[in-house]
């Protein structure tokens, strides 16, 4: 719809509350979320990237090992695939539930993902 606001907060959730004020709204004390590295031969875990919220969203990882990634707090975000540090983030004005996805023009590498009711793009140093 356009003209619609974006407010922040908590966004609304998959989950109902039994609490007649909070219905279909989640709290700081209802969980939070991690992108979370995992060794595939051991299954010992590498690294954590802990989030404020649970998130929706899926992951892509780049052969330059970039990993992308978005949550339901407005953010998305580039970690370094191989550490977990937090390389890049943007706010993109809405919940984060897509997975985003990579392409290229005229040899020049591209991210876009979508929050909420937009598309964002944006390109890659090279």
């Amino acid at each position: 719809m356009e003209g619609r606001a974006f407010l922040g907060a908590f966004p609304t959730g998959t989950e109902l509350s039994i609490n007649a004020t909070q219905i279909n709204r989640r709290l700081p004390e209802g969980g939070t979320g991690a992108v979370v590295a995992l060794d595939p031969k051991t299954g010992e875990k590498k690294w954590e990237f802990a989030m404020t919220d649970i998130t929706d969203a899926g992951i892509l990882t780049t052969a330059s090992d970039l990993l992308f990634s978005g949550g339901r707090e407005g953010f998305f975000y580039a970690l370094d695939a191989r550490t977990g540090a937090l390389l890049w983030k943007a706010p993109v004005g809405g919940i984060v539930q897509a997975a985003p996805m990579s392409y290229a023009i005229a040899g020049r590498q591209y991210v876009a993902i979508t929050a909420g009711n937009s598309l964002y793009g944006y390109a890659l140093k090279q």
